[in-house]
């Protein structure tokens, strides 16, 4: 879900785009955004995915179980094009016309900034266990 229709309920193209940009991740590493974990840090899935793409490590990210079964350089590309589409602010983000160019293309790719929903859930415990609470409010559709 992207970031301006989870807080704002705003619903663009480029709200599309973010969820495109999740399941390519998802797609890629055979792990869900959702309910991910690692063994050696507590981000999420996107958040591991940019860790791994600013240290250089990208290709640890892809699915184990498809070694030997993909070109690495559109493997990496897919990744690139992924994070594109998971950018805080929509404006960010390219569209899907952008996104199928830069995916059958062999061009430079713009580099892509940190994701929205970058969450670290051990920062997320201290600061629950700290005192700070967190207000749900319920929308009604109409």
């Amino acid at each position: 879900m992207s970031p301006e229709y989870a807080s704002e309920g705003l619903y663009s193209t480029k709200s599309d785009v973010y969820s495109f940009g999740v399941l390519v991740l998802e797609i890629v590493s055979g792990k869900r955004n959702r309910g991910f974990s690692h063994p050696n840090h507590d981000l999420n899935l996107l958040g591991h995915a940019w860790t791994l793409y600013i240290e250089g490590g990208s290709s640890k990210f892809i699915d184990a179980s498809i070694a030997n079964t993909y070109n690495l350089s559109e493997v990496l590309r897919s990744i690139n094009v992924g994070l594109l589409c998971v950018q805080r602010f929509p404006d960010d983000r390219p569209s899907m016309h952008s996104v199928v160019l830069m995916l059958s293309s062999e061009g430079a790719l713009p580099q892509p900034k940190e994701p929205c929903f970058f969450t670290d859930r051990s920062m997320m415990e201290v600061n629950s266990s700290s005192g700070s609470h967190a207000t749900i409010t319920q929308l009604e559709a109409r």
